[in-house]
């Protein structure tokens, strides 16, 4: 299975620690790819992939100018869409559902500014994980981590520089001795 999240709208000015931040979010939860459209913005990307390079692991970043078009090739491929928003169905419900579709490649979709109406059309699934207003990015954390039972957050990867050391009270990080 392929796990990628597609950010829809970012806005250079408005959206580079929301944008960056999601992204961070899909790699520490087990996302492989990340894709956003919109603004194309190289110091997004540049950011990724410095944390990735850091902190380890395969993680693709990848601008995309039509973002309908590739949601309906993922489809069209027999991919599975995930769009999150406060409107779909309640994530309790669904989630035991989607845990049976793990053979599959799953392109979770999170909104921007406005999220054009044909979205909610093209997708399979629309998951809310709450009913109000909260971010894209509290949205995508609750939803990966659910979809693993908590376990992506606990990966580490072999060929991170970094590694955090975890203590009850303060900093601590080594580097990684390989």
């Amino acid at each position: 299975m392929v796990l990628a999240v597609l950010r829809l709208l970012h806005r250079i000015i408005r959206d580079k620690r929301m944008t960056t931040h999601l992204a961070l979010t899909a790699r520490a939860f087990g996302a492989s790819s990340f894709f956003y459209s919109g603004d194309h913005d190289g110091g997004v990307e540049e950011s990724i992939n410095d944390v990735a390079l850091e902190w380890g692991g395969v993680f693709n970043v990848e601008y995309l100018e039509k973002p309908s078009n590739f949601i309906k090739e993922w489809k069209k491929k027999g991919g599975i869409i995930i769009h999150l928003t406060m409107y779909g169905i309640e994530l309790s419900n669904f989630i035991e559902s989607m845990r049976n579709m793990l053979d599959k490649d799953l392109l979770v979709v999170v909104g921007g500014a406005k999220v054009p109406g044909f979205i909610y059309q093209l997708a399979n699934y629309n998951v809310a994980i709450g009913h109000q207003p909260h971010s894209e990015i509290a949205a995508l954390s609750v939803f990966l981590d659910n979809l693993s039972k908590g376990e992506a957050r606990k990966k580490k990867h072999s060929d991170a520089k970094i590694n955090i050391v975890p203590t009850e009270r303060g900093k601590q990080a080594e580097a990684n001795r390989k």
